[in-house]
């Protein structure tokens, strides 16, 4: 999962990227209104944690502007303002959900999750796709009943790739939803290859199936 946290106050920003981090999430942050939106114009993410009171501009505003451009990021406000007009209105601009400071990191964090299935996976906890069980909560992953030992990255990948599956997912696209904008310092994919080399045969070693299609020149399709 990618995060971007949108966080004028440095202490609750770092705390919450540090959380998330540990949680094997990828995180990216902005502190204030024009870095948020140029972060979002460059780059997709699974969901955005919102400030709606930035120091040069409203949240409000660049929710707006996000949802007016067509981006499908989830979107939870985080805020200190606990009005009920302000609730509505985040809500009607179309965030999914609406969070008042103070709060516990294990709070947000379910509700993160909650979102994330309910975008990705219809909100199911057990995630099936052929003969591959995926736990959400624990990350454990069977193949035809049998335990698999995937590291984060592989785990990533396989959740990226059934979520978009039947789909053909470039080498740009999956490098840049793993390894956030420090791709820009990537000289090649050598590092995707070595990672969906090593998924695959770990899937086709309890399956007897190749669950990745190579698509000359472009990428790779799960199916």
């Amino acid at each position: 999962m990618k995060l971007l946290i949108i966080e004028d106050e440095r202490a609750l920003r770092e705390s919450i990227a540090g959380y998330f981090q540990e949680e094997g999430v990828i995180c990216e942050t902005s502190a204030d209104y024009a870095s948020a939106t140029e972060k979002i114009a460059l780059y997709d993410y699974d969901c955005i944690l919102l400030d709606i009171g930035l120091p040069d501009g409203n949240g409000l505003t660049l929710l707006q502007e996000l949802k007016a451009a067509g981006k499908e990021e989830g979107v939870i406000i985080i805020s200190a303002r606990n009005s009920l007009d302000d609730r509505i209105t985040g809500l009607n601009l179309g965030a999914d959900d609406y969070i008042v400071k103070p709060f516990h990191l294990a709070e947000l964090k379910a509700r993160v999750m909650a979102l994330f299935r309910r975008r990705s996976f219809r909100g199911n906890n057990q995630l099936q796709y052929d003969c591959i069980n995926i736990d959400l909560p624990t990350m454990e992953v069977k193949v035809d009943g049998n335990l698999v030992t995937l590291t984060k990255k592989e785990y990533d990948i396989l959740l990226y790739f059934i979520a978009n599956k039947g789909k053909v997912i470039s080498k740009n696209a999956l490098a840049e939803h793993l390894w956030k904008d420090e791709i820009d310092l990537a000289d090649s994919f050598d590092f995707i290859y070595t990672h969906i080399k090593n998924l695959r045969k770990k899937l086709a070693d309890n399956s007897g199936k190749d669950f990745f299609k190579s698509v000359y020149g472009i990428g790779y399709k799960f199916s």
